[in-house]
């Protein structure tokens, strides 16, 4: 069976003249996503042949830093949630909730309320 859709998801960086992103804006026609502005991108792409993950990382210059502390701590919990269901590997998956509860709890992102 051949491909039967095609999707894109594009990224745009507006840089300065240090080439630091400035702005960040993505697009997923598929998803409903339009020119969204994101302050942060951490993209990895699984080279099969080298047996090696290529990561791009990119954040505003105006990210802020307790915002920063946040988006690493969802994307830990997002991994996590893949793991499991990549691998049905729960254990881990605990182990690797677990490790995210403790970076929340020393950062301070638990909401105390």
């Amino acid at each position: 069976m051949g491909v039967v859709h095609k999707s894109e998801i594009t990224f745009t960086v507006e840089l300065d003249e240090n080439k630091v992103p400035e702005y960040i804006a993505w697009n997923a026609e598929d998803g409903g996503v339009h020119n969204e502005p994101s302050k942060a991108i951490m993209l990895s792409v699984w080279d099969h042949k080298k047996k090696d993950t290529l990561r791009m990382d990119l954040w505003t210059k105006d990210m802020p830093v307790d915002e920063m502390k946040q988006f690493f701590h969802q994307t830990l919990v997002s991994m996590a949630n893949t793991f499991e269901r990549a691998t049905d590997d729960q254990k881990m998956s605990a182990t690797m909730r677990d490790f995210c509860d403790y970076f929340a709890e020393k950062l301070e992102l638990i909401n105390k309320n």
